[in-house]
């Protein structure tokens, strides 16, 4: 049985700035992983959603992510405000 390869996507949100978030980084395999090993280098928390990623993965880079998938990105934002107000350092 082939391993499934690891799949990554990032996405980037400014509050007051953006309108939505946007695709700032996708890939497979090793590109995945560097992404993964760059977010948590830098303090960024990483979620499993191996759904959503397969949809990030079709957008374009820079795209806004489109409206029918803001419920999800919504829950994983909620996720990243509750790790601050725990006071999980970012």
């Amino acid at each position: 049985m082939k391993k499934e390869r690891s799949k990554a996507a990032a996405l980037k949100y400014r509050h007051g700035k953006d309108s939505a978030p946007r695709l700032v980084a996708k890939g497979r395999g090793t590109v995945a992983d560097k992404i993964i090993e760059i977010a948590r280098a830098q303090g960024i928390p990483v979620r499993e959603d191996r759904e959503l990623v397969e949809f990030l993965s079709m957008l374009d880079l820079y795209q806004e992510i489109p409206p029918d998938l803001y419920k999800a990105v919504a829950e994983i934002l909620a996720f990243i405000y509750s790790l601050k107000n725990k006071g999980i350092t970012l």
